[in-house]
């Protein structure tokens, strides 16, 4: 077998958007076309080396991470085809979704039908960890998915939909990056269309004493809880065919707000009770009064990410949204010192048959929280990350893939109907583990070491 002929770089580094992992790979790449990909596949089998896939570094999890070759798709990011009569648009795998949408949708009169907060990922990442917007009657982007390809262990092209290899497809369609490069993805879109936004300002117990009736009263309704407080942001965003109306907060969007807004979180961090009156304080300057706007649906759907966080997300039942955020709201009042920084971010999504997909087999609400790390400093976050995991845990929740969390294959077995099917897909796509780093030993490996049923 001939070697490799696309130089690996030595030495590289790599870290996350939220600087809160990094790793250094044996051979870093930037392949261009899919033979270029099979070639680093074939070769690092031939030296029994792991693989590892990187998109945009976004996730704030370890998930990316290797010490063997890593194979970065950020040059790997052309449009193959569109379909404006079926409103369907096929793209390389390292496509970023903001450029999907306003380089490649808009100029054809085409949308996403739902996206998530932030638009700075990439497909095949998107795809990879479950990733979400929010919506009732909207699945995860990945049911968005109409076929993918990727290339196996053995460096081999293989195909999957709907249609074709289908239990291959509903494990591609959340896989974690186990089951082999994705190469290209092929998306169901819609024509372009406006949203009308309302934001609200409301108490928590307003919004949940109601919650049916609020998510019900939408397409997408979202909710932020501004912690250590009472105040709450309603957010409804529905179609329209009105002109354009956007009326944005100017702190927000002003570099001297951006930068009050950093430089109080990093003074609260010597006066930790101080972080209730900053966030009451944050939600009077932007939340306190009624707001609508209508704009382009990315504009809207989308939220400003601010700057690196620690940020966990769990996926729980909708029906217990109040009882998780009631008792995380109580643990919240006994440990007033705790940073928790806003905002709450609590998301909906409709049940789907995705084998591990955070919202499989159930209606789901996501409850996003975060601690910032204002000018790069260190900010604890333990005690209320493991508050909020006991509280979800109870009612079943399961970790957002692409989040940091501690969770392994024998807790996460238990929450997936499909798991063990998935791990059969998985051996048998990937059986010497070439696609395997630390953060999948972890989540998919048993504890007599055995990755899933291998």
């Amino acid at each position: 077998m001939a070697s490799c002929k696309i130089p690996g770089e030595q030495g590289r580094t790599f870290t996350n958007w939220a600087s809160t992992f990094t790793c250094k790979p044996e051979l870093y790449f930037e392949p261009t076309t899919t033979e270029e990909i099979i070639q680093i596949v074939n070769e690092a089998r031939r030296l029994s080396k792991r693989v590892k896939v990187c998109g945009y570094g976004h996730s704030p999890s370890d998930i990316a991470c290797t010490d063997g070759y890593m194979i970065d798709m950020r040059r790997f990011n052309q449009l193959i085809n569109i379909d404006e009569k079926n409103c369907t648009v096929k793209v390389q795998s390292g496509c970023l979704l903001k450029d999907l949408i306003d380089d490649v949708l808009e100029p054809h009169g085409m949308a996403m039908q739902n996206i998530a907060s932030i638009s700075d990922v990439t497909i095949a990442g998107v795809i990879c960890t479950g990733t979400h917007g929010t919506g009732a009657n909207y699945g995860i982007l990945s049911t968005q998915v109409l076929e993918i390809e990727l290339i196996t262990a053995a460096g081999e092209e293989v195909t999957c939909s709907h249609t074709e290899n289908t239990d291959l497809f509903r494990a591609a369609c959340c896989s974690l990056g186990a089951l082999g490069v994705i190469t290209a993805v092929t998306l169901q879109c819609e024509p372009a269309f406006k949203l009308h936004q309302r934001q609200q300002p409301c108490t928590l117990d307003e919004v949940l004493d109601n919650l049916d009736e609020h998510i019900s009263s939408s397409e997408h309704f979202v909710l932020y809880w501004m912690p250590h407080t009472e105040s709450v942001i309603m957010c409804r965003n529905d179609r329209t065919n009105e002109q354009v109306s956007d009326v944005s907060s100017w702190f927000w969007n002003t570099f001297v707000g951006y930068h009050c807004f950093q430089f109080a979180y990093w003074l609260s961090s010597f006066f930790p009770s101080s972080v209730g009156f900053i966030n009451r304080t944050f939600f009077y300057l932007l939340f306190s009064k009624p707001l609508e706007r209508i704009n382009i649906s990315r504009n809207l759907f989308n939220f400003a990410k601010g700057f690196p966080q620690y940020v966990t997300d769990w996926a729980i039942p909708r029906e217990q949204t109040p009882t998780v955020l009631r008792e995380l709201r109580t643990w919240l009042r006994e440990n007033p010192n705790e940073a928790a920084h806003f905002c709450i971010e609590v998301r909906f999504c409709q049940g789907d048959n995705i084998m591990i997909s955070p919202a499989y087999g159930r209606d789901t609400c996501f409850i996003n929280i975060i601690v910032y790390r204002p000018y790069g400093k260190l900010i604890p976050y333990a005690n209320y990350w493991a508050a909020y995991e006991n509280i979800v845990k109870r009612v079943g929740g399961r970790p957002h893939w692409a989040k940091a969390h501690q969770e392994t294959g024998k807790e996460l077995a238990d929450l997936y109907p499909e798991w063990d099917k998935f791990c059969e897909i998985r051996q048998k796509m990937d059986p010497q583990g070439m696609f395997l780093n630390e953060y999948l030993e972890r989540v998919l490996c048993m504890d007599n070491g055995a990755t899933g049923n291998a």
